[in-house]
């Protein structure tokens, strides 16, 4: 069972807290994710505040998880209970008569676990239920020790050793506060036995709640075992109630990432601003360089350098490519190909092999053959560019007529000079050359020169008579003169352009 009915009010956000995210997922997945880890026979998850919401995006990540709602009854003890009934009448042959609640009562254990642990792993989980089988305990509760204790249910120990009780933080006094084993609210139990025991929990406390805990006290006075498991990662026991609690666990989280790559084999140069999201797969040899981030199914073959900030998502980079201060999503970069610097890959951006995007360029739904380069300074967008052709600095697909978009083909080995545009839809064949500044309206046959020329009109003295007295002028006066005495063949010693003159040079 995984307990996510709480509103999460800390977090003063519009977002219920659970799905709130850190390494690429919600709270909720990762407590889902650890959760399926123990191969359960069912798995059901306890709902309440912004109950659509959540359960759709539980839906949306584990299909057959079971949605419970909790009623207006408030605790995680009543939690535990209305799901006892739903997996009771959704199993019906595997209960046993008698459990004290609706139906039939389940066998076996129940791990109950929270929707914003998102540290816990299912190891941990599986150790919990291993000793709980193994010593064939009634209840065993997951615990670690903390330097601050604050706001934890306390565990109370016997003269044994044993657990005697949990007392809520409220409700514990000043000399249960001081202790510092803490209940992490993570309990294996006997199925029959929790049952009965949480018919007997009442709401008498200080929170008006039907507390979980309370069952450890009932099964301790009907002479169960009650142990637990104390772990020395705290990490995993570790909740998010505000925004604060939740970056630490983030950071936390990453750090854990960025290590376990390291020692995969993947050079990491400044773990601190390096952020990689769980479902990141890295090879061996990959280089990452200072502020990158990298999220989603991004993939990253051997050789790969990426970075310095540079942040991808969902991008596959393929062999020895080389990505520099590049932002991309839904792209593919071919072996051997670069990226950047300054350069954004827009959804459906294909690089092949050894090509290359350059400097202050913006791709988006783009074909780009293997080594074709676009080296600076355009967009190519809704396009198809072939093998070897060498786009010019300036070059723009013109792909939006105001109301739909329109597809540009260029071909193989053509070169194009700077600012030229392309007026979609349109196709240039192989072989085809672009003059500078030309506009390319019409498809260009194979191996022909596209050419935009109109003829060029100088206006003579035109900043003389428009700018008067200004820098410029004076400029062109002086070299309008030394252009007049060299065209009579004596020199005379002249003003600089760059001087102005005096008031007897003029």
């Amino acid at each position: 069972m995984v307990l996510a009915a709480g509103a999460g009010t800390r977090m003063k956000s519009r977002t219920p807290k659970i799905l709130h995210e850190l390494g690429g997922r919600s709270m909720i997945a990762h407590a889902l994710a650890a959760a399926r880890g123990l191969d359960p026979r069912s798995l059901a998850v306890v709902v309440r505040h912004e109950r659509d919401r959540v359960a759709e995006h539980v839906a949306a990540i584990d299909a057959e998880a079971l949605i419970i709602d909790q009623d207006e009854i408030p605790g995680t003890g009543r939690a535990v209970e209305v799901a006892l009934d739903a997996l009771a009448a959704a199993n019906p042959a595997d209960g046993l008569e008698g459990a004290g609640l609706e139906g039939k009562g389940l066998e076996g254990t129940v791990v109950v676990t929270y929707g914003d642990v998102p540290l816990l792993s299912s190891e941990l989980l599986r150790d919990l239920v291993a000793l709980h089988e193994a010593d064939g305990n009634a209840v065993t509760v997951l615990t670690a020790v903390l330097d601050d204790a604050t706001g934890y249910g306390r565990i109370l120990r016997d003269a044994d050793g044993g657990v005697a009780a949990i007392r809520e933080h409220k409700d514990a006094n000043e000399d249960e506060r001081t202790v510092l084993e803490v209940n992490s609210g993570i309990y294996a139990f006997d199925a029959a036995i929790l049952a009965d025991a949480l018919r007997r929990v009442t709401t008498e406390n200080a929170q008006g709640e039907k507390y979980l805990t309370d069952v450890l006290g009932i099964v301790r006075e009907d002479g169960g075992r009650v142990a637990a498991l104390v772990t020395e990662d705290r990490w995993q026991v570790e909740g998010a109630n505000d925004r604060v609690q939740l970056q630490a666990l983030a950071a936390e989280h990453n750090r854990r990432i960025v290590e376990e790559w390291m020692r995969a084999g993947v050079t990491i140069v400044d773990p601190a601003t390096t952020w990689i999201d769980g479902s990141v797969r890295l090879a061996e040899d990959v280089t990452i360089k200072p502020n990158t981030q990298l999220h989603g199914a991004t993939v990253i073959e051997r050789d790969a350098v990426i970075g310095p900030d540079t942040t991808l998502v969902d991008v596959i980079v393929g062999e020895g490519a080389t990505v520099r201060r590049t932002e991309g999503t839904k792209s593919e970069i071919g072996p051997g190909a670069t990226v950047g610097p300054f350069t954004y890959l827009r959804a459906g951006t294909v690089l092949g092999e050894a090509g290359k995007i350059g400097a202050f360029y913006e791709t988006k739904n783009a074909q780009i053959g293997r080594g074709a380069k676009l080296s600076h300074l355009g967009y190519v967008g809704d396009a198809e560019v072939g093998e070897g052709t060498n786009i010019g600095c300036g070059n723009i697909t013109a792909n939006y007529d105001g109301v739909n978009k329109h597809r540009t083909v260029i071909g193989a080995h053509v070169r194009t000079s700077s600012n030229t545009v392309f007026v979609a839809p349109v196709t240039v064949g192989d072989g085809a050359y672009t003059g500078a500044g030309a506009v390319v309206r019409k498809d260009v046959p194979a191996g022909a020169l596209a050419l935009s020329v109109a003829p060029q009109r100088n206006a003579e003295g035109w900043t003389e008579a428009k700018r008067p007295g200004s820098p410029s002028a004076i400029a062109a006066a002086a070299a309008r003169a030394l252009a007049e005495e060299a065209a009579l063949g004596t020199p005379e010693t002249l003003p600089s352009a760059s001087t102005p003159p005096t008031e007897e040079g003029k």
